[in-house]
């Protein structure tokens, strides 16, 4: 037998003659709403072919020695940047009082005139402003009368050195009235320019990867054993009237742990814009008592996202060698094959008076405030012991979007032939029944 005619048994797809075919107007339009049927069908196929998900899994993290960036980005209407202190403390037993690296202060006007950018310092432990103002090397100025050790005697040059040997010995400084150092450099003066004044904190703050608490509170901070307590005698002036008494009044613009996602994948991912990420962005709390204290209680979650290009090794390798870059910003300078590591929070928030009583004024009379603690802003954070991991992917491979595709010509053109015969069926009855 020829091989022409072994394939020929072998045909599936058996032939019909010409004149045995019969098209019908009905057939035309079914044909024609098929192919579009089809189209419609295979482009959202593609669609799922091409669009990518997130994958989120939950894993414990093992990570141990790490550092994590807080960035802050906060404005206090009714408070100086001369009166305004940054603490970080842990549960480790690290203290950073009175940070000083990569945050900014930003003097602003009083609200009546609109809140304007003044002038912009870092904290600097030492500014040019508070050097010695004087030309004898042999001058040796005294600590405003603070007791030393007859073998560890030491000068007060500045203002600022006077200040910290009163905050040693936990002495309220005030506006250093009868000090040379502080008449000399005008001290009180510069206080009382800046008394209507307000002041935004902006900067980043590295800070160990544990349980621990960063506040933002008026007066130079000191600490002795246990007990961290502020200077706080020229925060509260009896002789103010209340439009110009200084408040905790504040707003956060900004405040994130770990570097802030780009914007296509904030776009890509509707779930991970600001808000849900953030919560506490563009948060206003206002008061007009000065003895005032808002707290925020913080759980930090620690978040990776895997790019759909995402390689393991690459990343590692990454991680590993740029050293210097900000935490979590590896993945940026590598493209798809690096992967973000930042972090996700979840808040709650209290606040109260210092002056005591109870919360009538929130519908809770059962509810007691203690009389007693700092006015400020405090963000309490706690580490989750658990890791969220979300990881892009397709949800269809190659494979299974070419099935889909021929599932979709076969079906519809099986469902249309049905409906075809039907339609053709039915007419011809109708004319037999026309013609009997």
């Amino acid at each position: 037998m020829p091989a022409k005619s072994r394939f020929t048994r072998l045909d599936a797809f058996a032939k019909t003659v010409e004149d045995a075919r019969i098209r019908t107007t009905s057939g035309g339009i079914i044909t024609l709403v098929s192919l579009l049927v089809v189209l419609w069908l295979v482009w959202g196929e593609w669609v799922e072919y091409t669009r990518v998900v997130v994958l989120p899994e939950l894993v414990v993290d093992k990570s141990r020695g790490e550092k994590m960036e807080i960035h802050l980005n906060m404005t206090f209407p009714r408070l100086p940047c001369e009166l305004l202190t940054l603490d970080v403390m842990d549960v480790s037993g690290e203290q950073q009082v009175g940070v000083v690296h990569g945050v900014n202060k930003v003097r602003l006007s009083s609200q009546a005139d609109g809140g304007k950018v003044l002038d912009i310092r870092a904290l600097e432990l030492h500014s040019e402003q508070e050097k010695a103002k004087h030309l004898d090397p042999n001058y040796c100025g005294d600590c405003g009368g603070v007791p030393q050790d007859a073998n560890d005697k030491h000068c007060c040059n500045t203002c600022e050195e006077v200040r910290e040997a009163y905050a040693q010995h936990q002495w309220a400084f005030g506006k250093g009235e009868n000090i040379e150092q502080c008449e000399r450099e005008g001290y009180a003066q510069r206080i009382e320019a800046q008394r209507r004044e307000g002041c935004r904190l902006e900067g980043v703050v590295r800070v160990n990867k544990v349980v621990g608490n960063f506040h933002i509170a008026p007066g130079r901070s000191f600490t002795s054993g246990n007990i961290h307590v502020h200077d706080l005698e020229n925060y509260f002036e009896g002789d103010l009237p209340d439009a110009e008494k200084h408040t905790m009044t504040h707003i956060i613009h900004q405040l994130r742990f770990g570097p802030q996602l780009p914007d296509e994948l904030s776009d890509r991912w509707q779930w991970t814009d600001h808000h849900h990420t953030n919560p506490l962005d563009e948060t206003r709390q206002d008061t007009d008592q000065p003895a005032y204290n808002f707290m925020y209680f913080v759980k930090v979650v620690s978040t990776s996202y895997l790019p759909l290009g995402w390689d393991p090794l690459a990343s590692t390798d990454a991680h590993n060698t740029n050293e210097h870059a900000p935490l979590g910003t590896h993945g940026f300078g590598y493209g798809s094959q690096g992967s973000i590591e930042t972090h996700q929070y979840s808040v709650t928030s209290h606040k109260r008076s210092l002056m005591g009583g109870d919360a009538a004024d929130e519908g809770h009379k059962e509810r007691l405030h203690a009389s007693s603690g700092i006015p400020g802003v405090f963000f309490n954070y706690d580490i989750s012991p658990m890791k969220v991991i979300n990881r892009e992917a397709r949800p269809k491979t190659f494979t299974g979007f070419l099935t889909g595709v021929c599932a979709i010509i076969g079906g519809t053109l099986t469902v249309a032939a049905a409906v075809d015969r039907g339609l053709y069926e039915g007419a011809l009855r109708v004319k037999k029944l026309h013609s009997h």
